[in-house]
């Protein structure tokens, strides 16, 4: 943490009065003194010039409590924690039927995550070309993680049930498909906030339409992002790569 201290601030001023405030009452900027300007992230220790300006001033078991204390209360006012996501393998999901999925489960597979809809004008192509590749390549260590989201020109209506009709019995889609999800704005899903994160798009990180695709190696990192008017046959090649197969 570098937080700046006002260089007209007392050096007698009391530090005390600060901790109770910040470790008995929310974190939140009438609590804390004008003269404190945190620049900081969760996972950022106490120890910089703030640490060595207040710990002569303060007995060293209220100072551990003091780190406690600021560390729950920064994570209760902005919802962050010091856990960084690093993976595919750290999300967990529900299917279309509403059960979770740690995707850990996925762990040395090849992945390809595409966010679908039933009325798009890239429906037909893109499931007959994703069935294709599916077949081809999931004896081989390939999966397909299809999350139906209606975000895009309400192209995704319907409820779970009428989605999986649609996916699995018109097209006869064998992978697995997800729960609607939202994957942009402050409601995205966990994982596409990750996957938009790991790979931005031409014009930012946003999703821009049905069928974006995000191809995912086998330790869990984001390898590639796709177009949705890229054609899932058209990065077979970069599959087979991942996969290891000549």
């Amino acid at each position: 943490m570098q937080p700046c201290i006002s260089s007209r601030l007392p050096r007698s001023f009391p530090a005390v009065p600060i901790l109770q405030a910040l470790l008995y009452k929310p974190l939140t900027p009438s609590i804390i003194p004008r003269a404190f300007h945190f620049r900081a992230s969760p996972s950022t220790k106490i120890s910089s010039r703030f640490c060595s300006w207040i710990k002569p001033r303060v007995p060293p078991q209220d100072f551990v409590i003091f780190r406690v204390g600021f560390s729950a209360n920064f994570t209760a006012m902005t919802g962050s924690s010091s856990k960084q996501s690093t993976s595919v393998y750290d999300f967990t999901v529900k299917d279309i039927r509403g059960n979770d999925v740690d995707l850990s489960i996925y762990k040395g597979k090849v992945l390809l995550i595409v966010n679908v809809a039933s009325q798009c004008g890239l429906t037909n192509s893109n499931y007959n070309e994703l069935n294709e590749v599916y077949t081809k390549y999931k004896d081989q260590g390939l999966e397909i993680l299809a999350f139906p989201c209606n975000q895009f020109g309400e192209q995704e209506p319907g409820d779970n049930a009428q989605i999986a009709e649609v996916a699995c019995t018109r097209f006869k889609a064998e992978f697995p498909i997800f729960d609607k999800v939202e994957v942009n704005g402050s409601n995205a899903a966990p994982i596409y906030k990750f996957l938009k994160s790991s790979k931005g798009g031409l014009l930012g990180n946003g999703i821009k339409w049905n069928f974006t695709k995000f191809l995912v190696d086998k330790d869990g990192n984001v390898v590639e992002r796709y177009a949705p008017t890229t054609s899932p046959l058209s990065i077979e090649k970069n599959v087979k790569k991942l996969l290891g197969i000549a």
